[in-house]
């Protein structure tokens, strides 16, 4: 379950309700959760909670989508689903790979999204871009010059502004999914305690200590 209150159809706000319209028809998707991709659907009744932020994140949403943007929809879903990977957002990664294939990736490139840097199936601007997310999701922005180059050698400073903000948006909502276990990203912390036996010793590394005379 999300960690956050779920809003209800009828308490939603009127942007919301529209919304829940279209995904879930005349279900409360509280009551009877589940949208036609096969998520339940919660990250909406979660971010509902908040209808300034609801309609914010969906004003992020429409303007990634624009027709005005200039950055090439394939490059775009790149940095989002190479973001879902590298923060470790099962529901950002899911979902982004079905929307690379949507804006015409082909299926060897989305595969190869976890392992793009030994993968040959990149073009060039494509391998800049991957390089270029990973510069903002594990290293916080500390894109390297070279890698900053190998962008400006293909794409317009409009391009990269749009790439860099959706990508960094998306790495936000990789981290908001997990933080409030949205979505596929509701699933059991897995770094936990493995217990020994009964009968163990504490010191788990004392095989090693010097064998007293």
């Amino acid at each position: 379950m999300p960690r956050l209150r779920q809003i209800a159809k009828a308490q939603a706000h009127a942007a919301a309700q529209q919304i829940y319209t279209m995904l879930f028809g005349e279900r409360d998707p509280v009551e009877v959760p589940g949208t036609a991709t096969g998520t339940p659907g919660n990250w909406w009744t979660v971010f509902a909670g908040s209808p300034d932020v609801f309609d914010h994140a969906v004003a992020g949403f429409q303007l990634y989508r624009s027709p005005k943007r200039k950055l090439d929809p394939k490059l775009r879903e790149l940095g989002q689903t190479r973001a879902g990977w590298a923060r470790g957002s099962q529901f950002v990664y899911s979902q982004h790979c079905k929307a690379a294939r949507s804006v015409g990736l082909s299926e060897e490139k989305i595969a190869a999204v976890p392992h793009w840097q030994v993968a040959d199936c990149y073009a060039p601007v494509e391998r800049a871009v991957l390089a270029y997310t990973d510069a903002l999701v594990y290293d916080g922005g500390r894109a390297a010059d070279g890698i900053f180059a190998a962008l400006k050698a293909h794409l317009s400073d409009e391009e990269i502004l749009e790439l860099t903000y959706v990508t960094a948006l998306y790495d936000m909502h990789a981290v908001m999914s997990r933080a409030l276990k949205l979505e596929y990203d509701d699933v059991p912390e897995r770094i936990v305690e493995v217990a020994a036996p009964a009968a163990a010793s504490s010191d788990v590394m004392a095989m090693v200590d010097t064998k007293k005379e």
